[in-house]
């Protein structure tokens, strides 16, 4: 098994973990944020320290590749690469809709047949959101979407939805369909990059690590790139 330093910081919430074997060994979060430029430094610096003090050798950095904060991904992002090339590690990317779907599966009973739709906010009443199933595989991919009692009315149709993330709050009151299921607290956080980031690594896809750019400054300079034309 392999010893991964994880970075998160697509919202406002800053945090880094390390993993190992299946556990969580190490972790630090800021919620007071957004501090990724003050604190996302110290976090890394402290959590390299624990694994050098415990003679545990680092073998790859994972970061949350959005979508997300611009300028939360962009740091995040800057600091992994960073890491990569002063220790020569591979560099890991983690959707990060499909992390935050982690810990409801850990922590809440779905049952089968059901879907998990993670929201992040955008503005207004848009989110960021996808929809997987248990296995975390991928019914929808990423989109930006206006919310409205029909927009998720073709999965809702089927069965149990289950919305979740800081988006899915201001939606709650326009999403009445009785499949529809709200839990609170859901944050993406490095501590649950662990089982996504793990896969990657065994399965060797690995990121390039000075061409990596994640989901949303891609999906910002195409858009910018279009209207230049």
């Amino acid at each position: 098994m392999s010893c991964i330093l994880n970075i998160e910081t697509s919202t406002k919430v800053c945090s880094v973990a390390v993993s190992q074997d299946g556990a969580c060994i190490f972790s630090k979060e800021d919620r007071d944020g957004p501090n990724h430029a003050v604190v996302l430094g110290t976090f890394v610096a402290e959590a390299m320290s624990f694994a050098d003090s415990h003679a545990i050798p680092l073998d790859a950095v994972a970061v949350s590749c959005g979508p997300g904060s611009y300028t939360g991904l962009r740091i995040g992002v800057s600091m992994a690469k960073g890491v990569c090339f002063g220790q020569d590690l591979k560099l890991l990317s983690v959707p990060t809709l499909q992390l935050m779907a982690v810990p409801v599966l850990l922590r809440e009973t779905v049952e089968e047949g059901a879907l998990l739709c993670p929201m992040l906010d955008a503005r207004r009443m848009e989110v960021y959101s996808a929809v997987y199933d248990r296995a975390l595989r991928e019914v929808r991919g990423v989109g930006a979407d206006i919310v409205d009692a029909d927009t998720y009315r073709e999965y809702l149709d089927r069965g149990k939805v289950y919305f979740f993330g800081e988006g899915a709050e201001k939606c709650k009151g326009v999403i009445d369909h009785p499949n529809a299921c709200f839990i609170d607290g859901i944050k993406p956080l490095a501590k649950w990059m662990m089982p996504l980031a793990e896969r990657k690594m065994a399965l060797g896809e690995c990121e390039d690590v000075a061409y990596f750019v994640p989901f949303y400054l891609k999906d910002f300079v195409a858009k910018e790139s279009k209207k230049l034309l």
